[in-house]
């Protein structure tokens, strides 16, 4: 299984019904996308203060790493994509990716 983490600096100005929306697209593609096992996601809570300025984030379980790429190039994500780097500080620069294999 491959968990897909993704990490996010929102823009100062997103309002938390564009996160919800943006989360929502994200889950959605869990109906579209076969061996999509489970989305988590939510503002970070740890109290380390280690987040290098990552305060939302989500997490994707996929089957394997063949659905993971099929995901990723799925013309729902790259919507859903947009709008996330539309959203984010500094546009890509405001998003963190981090791949696990489990």
């Amino acid at each position: 299984m491959i968990q897909h983490c993704v990490f996010l600096r929102f823009k100062a100005a997103t309002q938390e019904a564009e996160k919800q929306a943006i989360y929502e697209g994200i889950a959605a593609l869990k109906d579209v996308v076969p061996g999509m096992l489970d989305v988590k996601f939510g503002p970070n809570v740890s109290p380390e203060g280690l987040n290098g300025g990552y305060l939302d984030g989500f997490i994707i379980t996929f089957e394997d790493a063949m659905v993971r790429d099929y995901y990723l190039k799925h013309p729902d994500h790259v919507v859903v994509g947009d709008r996330i780097v539309k959203a984010t500080d500094g546009g890509l620069s405001g998003v963190l990716v981090f791949d696990m294999e489990i």
